[in-house]
This record gives C-alpha cells, structure tokens and sequence, in this order.
C-alpha cells in the first residue's frame, strides 16, 4: 500500500505542476526578477534587412490572400525580401506566386517535406535576420517590425511571434483550441520574461541567419529543433506578442487529432535530439522552462494521468475513509466531462463548460499514440497540409494593432 500512496500523490504532483503549478512558479519568478532588474533605456529604430520565407504546399486556396497581406507588411520595400517556396506542390500555388514580380519564387517538383524546403530556402537568404512564416496564416501589419526591434539585444539568437486561433463564436475545434493557445501564449511571455521562450511555434518565428544550422530531413517540428539548438548555442529566444499569425481552427476533430499525434511524435524525437538541453548543470535556466514547460507534457503528464486513476482506484477501495472515494468521484466526473465534450465537438455543439476537461483528455492521448509512432519510426516528417476550419471563407479579417480580431461579414 504504501507503493500505492507515493504513485498517487507523486503523479498528482506531476501533472499539478507540469499544467498549473509550474505557471504559479514562473509568475513569482518572474516577480522576483521585475524587482533586481533595472528598465532598460528605450534604443533607437532598428531596420535592418530582412527575408520573410513562407512555406507553402498546394495552397491555391488561399495564396492570393497570403500575398497580399504580406506587400502590406509595413516595413521597408527596399528591407525586406519576400521568398516563397512551394516544393512539392501540384496545384496553382506557384503560378500564382509567379505572378508578383516583389516575390521570389522557389520551386521544385520533388516532395521532400516541409524542412527540406526550408534548408533549401535558406541557401538564398542574404539578410542578417530572417522570419518564417505559414501560408494559411496572416500577419498584422507591423509584424516584421515588431519582431526585428527584439534584435538589438545581442543577448537575442530568436524571436518568436505569437498565433491567434480565429473562434467568432465556432464551436467544436475553434474553442477548444482557442483556449488551449490562450493558455500557452500567457506562458510564453514568462518564459520570455524570465529568460527564453521554450520552441517557436512555425506558424511565425524569426532568428540570426548566422545561427541557422541545417535541418535534418527527418525531423518533424523543424521550428522547434531549430528554436531551440539557438538556445543551446547560449542565445535566448525573445516573444514578440505584438507579433501575430491568425489563422483558422481545423477543419473538425478528427483534423485536430491527426496534428496533435504528429506534434507528439515529433516531441518525442526532439527529447532525443535535443538531449543536451536535459543537462540543468550546463544549462540551468533554459533546461528547467524546457523540461517544466515541454517534456513533461510529452513524457510523464500523459503516464500519471493513468497511474492516478489506478491508484485512487486501489485507494479507494483498501485505504478507508471519505477521501480517497471522493478523489475517485472527482476523477470520474473529469472523464464523464470530457467523453460529453467528445460527442458535443463530434456533433459541433458549443458549450464550453465541457471543453476543457475534453481537449485535456485529448492531448494525452494523443500523446500515446504519437509515442508509438515515434516507436515504430511510422510517422512522415513529409509536408502534411491540415485541413482548416471555413467558418469565415468570404469575410473581410483586419487585425487590429491592439491584437484585436475583427470579423466583418461581406
């Protein structure tokens, strides 16, 4: 019994900390840090040049409206190369491309996924600064300026933008989703604030051109591994929240589900890349965000969900008294919660009470299935475009610089 206790009470921890109290602990170290730490004196406009790379496979969908919020981007023409590749795609996209002399176009038949394309791209940047972005994913307009000015510190090898999930009131994946980013981005701004943002996300992030390294063909979350080898190189990656990507939930479910075992699979597969960076002695403070804030979710949260159910079961049923029973009643209501927020998103009914305790469930899930394909080596690292959400096909998006969406009908 007494076996059973600490797998109780330790796999509480775990999962106590690794979603809410490792928050609690950034937010009072990150207090502590506000009081030793001088304001900095404001600096001057920086503008240095800068290429914008945007990955795009079969997108004729929605290229035309990609390019044109990005000639808005408000930033100097003569500083800013836009480079677009389209490797792999057999629709319109790059004849689309073709079409807009302020663009550079590169393209090649072959489908070699999406960290190809961006090694290949690479080889074409001149700029001392560089920013990649998703092609279904639109900017606001000071973007690139608001990333850039984070350079001026040298102490910055990366900047990382923040991704806003387009809701207007959907049910279904748009909530749930929503909230999840929500969540993550109010942890990005403490991890930034007290020293680096742990892994950009691919749909906005920027770093020195002088620190890229090639990407191995097989990785999975390139923006991921390449984020945080600039970590491991002693450079910090900045957030730029004034930054932002906005994109549209996906498409259901079931699309949602199929992104959440890849990005488990390819966390996986970055634990081992990136093993250096489990080593607290030689990297102190990025290896504790990085193990609180990532590996955690994708190694031993998932496993105590299920050591808890089966230790309060035993608890339960030989320790005695009113506790254990009522933790046990707790834990059933959270997965009854979370199979009624199954069926409600499989049918696109919102009611967001149930929300949470379901794309809880989900994530670790998927966590397991993304494991065995991380075992079985049967996940592709090849360009996998997910279907997303037209909640909002024909409406006029402004994004407001105040990080405000607005959605007008047409």
């Amino acid at each position: 019994m007494r076996f059973t206790y600490i797998l109780f009470y330790a796999s509480f921890f775990i999962l106590f900390y690794n979603y809410i109290g490792y928050g609690i602990l950034l937010w009072a170290l990150v207090k502590v840090k506000r009081l030793r730490t001088k304001a900095r004196p404001a600096t001057a406009p920086f503008e240095p040049e800068v290429t914008l790379i945007v990955a795009a496979y079969n997108e004729e969908a929605v290229i035309e409206e990609k390019i044109v919020n990005t000639l808005e981007l408000d930033y100097p023409k003569e500083k800013l190369q836009l480079l677009f590749i389209t490797d792999g795609s057999t629709d319109d996209t790059p004849a689309i491309i073709s079409r807009y002399p302020e663009i550079q176009l590169l393209h090649s038949n072959a489908r070699n996924g999406k960290t190809a394309a961006l090694n290949r791209a690479m080889e074409h940047v001149q700029s001392p600064y560089v920013i990649f972005c998703d092609a279904n994913t639109l900017l606001n307009t000071a973007a690139v300026r608001n990333i850039v000015r984070h350079y001026a510190d040298e102490r910055t090898g990366g900047v990382a933008g923040e991704k806003k999930v387009i809701s207007s009131g959907a049910a279904g994946a748009a909530a749930t989703e929503g909230v999840y980013w929500k969540y993550e981005s109010f942890l990005k701004r403490l991890d930034a604030e007290l020293y680096s943002v742990v892994g950009a996300a691919g749909e906005l992030f920027s770093i020195r051109t002088a620190l890229f390294e090639p990407v191995e063909e097989d990785v999975i979350l390139d923006d991921f591994v390449i984020s945080l080898r600039i970590n491991i190189k002693g450079y910090r990656i900045a957030y730029a929240p004034d930054a932002y990507a906005m994109e549209t939930p996906s498409d259901s479910i079931s699309e949602e589900h199929k992104r959440k075992i890849r990005i488990s699979a390819g966390g996986f597969q970055s634990i081992v890349m990136l093993r250096a960076l489990l080593n607290i002695f030689r990297f102190p403070v990025v290896s504790f965000q990085y193990i609180s804030h990532r590996v955690l979710r994708w190694t031993l949260s998932p496993l105590s969900l299920l050591v808890l159910l089966l230790s309060n079961i035993v608890l339960a049923v030989y320790a005695g008294g009113w506790f254990y029973p009522a933790c046990l009643a707790i834990q059933v209501l959270g997965y009854l919660a979370a199979f009624t927020g199954y069926k409600l998103a499989a049918r696109n009914t919102k009611i967001s009470l149930f929300y949470i305790p379901f794309y809880f469930l989900f994530m670790n899930i998927a966590v397991y299935q993304g494991f065995y394909r991380y075992l079985t080596r049967s996940q592709s690292a090849a360009w996998e475009k997910a279907k997303r959400s037209n909640k909002v096909p024909n409406a006029n998006i402004q994004i407001a610089e105040n990080g405000e969406t607005i959605v007008r009908s047409n």
